[in-house]
Formats: structure tokens, C-alpha cells, sequence
């Protein structure tokens, strides 16, 4: 007889979802509304799927187009990681 364990809610970090505002650069991509750092991620994958910028030899990896180069300091290709540690330095919390 199997037993079933209660499900634990999960807790949001709140971190997370407190609003932050995207500079100049970053707003050409997600727009220049406060968004949670979970909204930026998504609207920032959503724009790198939309113009094909995931390549596609090696998916970790983010080709970037005009907008996101300023975004990236000028690279033209960044890891999803260090993505994340750029995109962080174009929000105010």
C-alpha cells in the first residue's frame, strides 16, 4: 500500500519577485516598466527565441544582435550564465 507524502508549497523567494527597473539598454528588450527579475527572464528569453539568438550548436550559448551586444558589454556571445550576471547590472532595484 502506497503511502503519499503531503505536498510541500514551495516559497517564492521574494527577492525574486520584488519589482526592479530595467536602464535604457535593457528596456529595447523587455520594456521600461518595473518587472520582477522572473518577468525580466522570461521576457528576455521570449525576445531570444523570437529572433532565433540561442545557438544552435551549442544551446547554452546566446548570439547576441545589436540590442542585446549593448546589453552583453559588446560581446557578441555570452553563456546563459553569464547572461544572467550581465543582465543584472542593467537594473536598478
Amino acid at each position: 500500500m502506497a503511502t503519499t507524502e503531503p505536498t510541500k508549497t514551495r516559497k517564492l523567494n521574494p527577492a525574486l519577485s520584488k519589482p526592479v527597473q530595467p536602464d535604457e539598454a535593457l528596456s529595447a528588450i523587455v520594456g521600461s516598466t518595473p518587472l520582477s527579475r522572473g518577468e525580466l527572464t522570461k521576457k528576455l528569453w521570449e525576445y531570444i527565441k523570437k529572433n532565433g539568438l540561442q545557438d544552435q550548436a551549442k544551446k547554452t550559448m546566446i548570439n547576441a544582435d545589436d540590442a542585446l551586444k549593448v546589453v552583453f558589454n559588446g560581446k557578441t556571445q555570452v553563456s546563459m550564465f553569464e547572461m544572467t550576471k550581465l543582465v543584472s547590472g542593467h537594473v536598478k532595484a
